[in-house]
């Protein structure tokens, strides 16, 4: 078992990281439950794959349980309505918790749900995608989309206990599994040059579900994210940021593809790390053999490694204003994170978005 706090005061929590953990989840969540009950938030195809696992490993709680719709639809209006709506039903009380059991799009809307009703009450993060594992569940980031754009109504609320089983993630299929390693090549790229390296020799066996690789894989993100959240809880001082390396570029890409199934999430995100480090070449900021090392380890894995792999056919002003709806601008300006090689992300704030479109325009030509 692997236990890595997340160090936030009197907010602090810990992820725990463990083979077959779902199966005996109950130990961990007992002191979530009242009178022996816990209220479960999951979606159908969550639970009709782990659900059986879940309660069984629940060693006598009571699971109430409420499933939401698979994918992106839940994560709005509509669906956060609904959620609240059974939530008050069963008679959820301030000092309750939710235990949000599934991918991103059921950690977002279960931990948003959580911080609103009844004006706020706890919960705890079982991911069980690996994007959610490594990514979306450690932080407190919780939202739902709206018309304008991804993820722009939300707020910052913290889980009370993150638990992560690596094997829960054998039910998904290997595209699913590729777009969360995508967000693990992110971490390494961002400030861990020795990890990429770990990467490029066994990413084939993470992906392959190699559980020692993929436990060592899912820590060592989560840990690396652990320490950029406890010093920058908020994103208020710039060192957060840095976790949206792939995100500008990646946002556009998945508007451009309609927020659908032709374009994950983790898969936008790869496309987009691939596109910041060779923006980052062409204004001279990083090497091209960094940049061409990034696209080569993207592409062995089968992510995209930029527009025609992602089937994105939109123009650089398209996906320019697409990049416009972003929440992070700042004074009507855009924030991009580029690096100055492997391991060395950083915000730079003086892109001009001409330029941008005029480098994204060319990254399309055959």
């Amino acid at each position: 078992m692997t236990i890595i706090p997340v160090a936030l005061g009197n907010r602090s929590y810990d992820v725990v990281i463990e083979d077959g953990l779902l199966g005996r989840a109950g130990a961990k969540l007992f002191p979530f439950a009242r009178n022996g009950r816990l209220v479960v938030v999951t979606d159908e195809n969550v639970w009709a794959a782990l659900g059986d696992t879940f309660v069984a490993g629940l060693g006598g709680l009571e699971a109430a349980t409420i499933v939401m719709p698979a994918g992106e639809v839940s994560k709005s209006w509509a669906g956060l309505s609904t959620l609240i709506d059974q939530l008050l039903a069963l008679g959820i009380e301030r000092r309750d918790h939710v235990v949000a059991l599934g991918g991103g799009v059921i950690g977002d809307l279960a931990g948003f749900a959580a911080g609103i009703v009844n004006r706020g009450c706890g919960y705890v993060q079982v991911p069980t995608s690996l994007l959610a594992q490594v990514d979306s569940s450690v932080g407190g980031k919780t939202a739902i989309n709206v018309a304008a754009g991804k993820n722009l109504v939300g707020a910052f609320h913290q889980p009370e206990l993150v638990l992560i089983d690596p094997a829960a993630t054998a039910t998904l299929d290997p595209r699913h599994v590729a777009a969360g390693y995508a967000e693990i090549v992110k971490y390494a790229l961002i400030e861990d040059p020795g990890f990429f390296e770990w990467l490029e020799a066994n990413g084939a066996a993470v992906i392959a579900g190699e559980a020692e690789a993929r436990v060592h894989a899912i820590a060592t993100a989560v840990a690396g994210k652990a320490r950029v959240v406890a010093e920058d809880e908020r994103e208020t001082r710039g060192r957060r940021a840095l976790l949206n390396l792939g995100h500008t570029f990646g946002h556009a890409l998945e508007a451009a593809t309609g927020f659908s199934d032709r374009l994950f999430h983790g898969e936008a995100v790869a496309a987009g790390c691939a596109l910041a480090f060779d923006f980052s070449a062409s204004r001279g900021l990083c090497s091209a053999e960094d940049a061409a090392r990034v696209r080569a380890h993207l592409a062995r894995v089968g992510l995209p490694a930029g527009l025609r792999e992602a089937g994105v056919e939109a123009s650089g002003a398209e996906l320019v204003a697409a990049m416009m709806t972003d929440k992070k601008k700042e004074g009507g300006r855009l924030p991009f994170i580029l690096a100055h090689g492997i391991g060395q992300a950083f915000v730079d704030k003086s892109v001009e978005l001409a330029e941008v479109e005029g480098f994204l325009d060319g990254s399309a030509k055959p």
